[in-house]
């Protein structure tokens, strides 16, 4: 869904809502048919838009609230493990060892 501009949301509540109420499925296809290039929408997309509409009264991307907040001695305990286990996914190293998320 990070493709979708604010214009192309508002045109989507546009095509669902505009000329009268159409399902789902249909926005889908209108939608596709408007903008043949660019990837195709699913019916939970169109769910989410609308849901956000009706919550906030806009479309704007809403920035995350939740932030990890990582200490310098974190994160270089977390780069020292990283160095010594390659292979290890770093989620993983990051749970291993002293790493604390702590959320704003």
């Amino acid at each position: 869904m990070s493709y979708l501009t604010e214009s192309l949301k508002i045109e989507i509540l546009m095509i669902g809502y505009g000329e009268g109420a159409r399902t789902k499925c249909e926005v889908v296809r209108l939608f596709r048919e408007t903008h043949p290039d660019l990837p195709p929408l699913n019916q939970g997309t169109i769910s989410k838009i609308e849901a956000q509409y009706r919550e906030m009264g806009h479309v704007r991307k809403v920035p995350s609230k939740r932030q990890a907040l990582v200490d310098d001695d974190t994160k270089l305990n977390l780069l020292l493990a990283l160095e010594e286990n390659p292979i290890t996914p770093a989620r993983q190293l990051a749970r291993d060892t002293t790493f604390v998320r702590l959320y704003s």
